[in-house]
């Protein structure tokens, strides 16, 4: 058997704490995945579960920004370095508390981001977690690939996706990439599905409806649900505040209230298996 080095002993320790790890990801940038993992791990915590949540993006962190963290500096602890907490049950942990000039770029190629990812799972100091949201780039590079290498018992994958045709090139290819490394699917989300107007009611598909649909069909994985395009989500995202917990009286709040109990559901039958 080989010998496991340092890095590699404290993931393993760090992960052994944590019960359920789900992996969000996209083909392609713009589809509103980011938005989905911090309301994900949000509404999870509210549910009353210990949750973290893990903003793998190098270079262009947003989970921060999105939860109205962006002041806020990782402290030490006993074990290591303590994570943000966005609430007494939800941890966080990103590049972007950790960068000094927010406008400068991260020019990193593929085995310092693999360092950089081993340390915020290892060193931080997750602690007993009954879920860790795990945040991805688009895409299927350096981030994805490091994921899914050190984090082989992963739950699965939730694949975010917009509706219109350029966007389900690439979850289909976020699909076959996510089997290839002997992930489950959990299942695909439809983002900006459909837009309801707040004058006559009607709905409008500005960029089609049922695209997820067909795709968790033609690769036989679950499908999740649709989230409608709605302007509080953006304006809740850019002020820092979030959308799922506050809104929970909206249409959009409560497609995703039944996104994220479909994603319990399958999880939880996975655990029972």
């Amino acid at each position: 058997m080989e010998k496991k080095t340092y890095d590699e002993t404290k993931v393993t320790d760090s992960l052994g704490k944590i019960k359920h790890k789900i992996v969000v990801l996209s083909g392609k940038g713009g589809v509103g995945k980011s938005t989905v993992s911090a309301n994900l791990a949000l509404s999870l915590a509210e549910k009353g579960y210990e949750v973290g949540l893990l903003d793998s993006d190098i270079h262009g962190p947003s989970i921060p920004k999105m939860l109205g963290l962006e002041d806020n500096k990782p402290g030490p602890s006993k074990t290591g370095i303590a994570p943000v907490l966005a609430s007494s049950k939800l941890k966080v942990m990103s590049m972007g508390f950790l960068i000094q000039d927010k406008d400068a770029p991260i020019i990193w190629r593929g085995p310092m981001k693999m360092g950089a990812i081993k340390q915020l799972i290892g060193d931080v100091d997750w602690g007993n977690l009954d879920y860790l949201i795990i945040d991805l780039p688009p895409g299927t590079g350096d981030e994805p690939l490091s994921i899914a290498q050190l984090i082989p018992d992963n739950d699965g994958a939730v694949i975010v996706t917009t509706p219109q045709d350029v966007a389900l090139v690439s979850v289909r290819k976020s699909i076959n990439f996510v089997k290839k490394m002997n992930m489950p699917v959990i299942g695909i989300v439809e983002n900006m599905s459909g837009f309801k107007c707040p004058y006559c009611g009607k709905d409008i598909n500005l960029f089609k409806t049922g695209g997820g649909l067909k795709a968790s069909k033609d690769f036989n994985v679950p499908f999740l649900g649709k989230i409608p395009i709605d302007p509080q989500i953006v304006e809740t995202g850019d002020s820092g505040k979030t959308f799922a917990v506050k809104s929970e009286n909206l249409d959009t709040a409560k497609s995703f209230k039944k996104i994220v109990e479909n994603i319990e559901e399958i999880v939880n039958k996975k655990e029972v298996k």
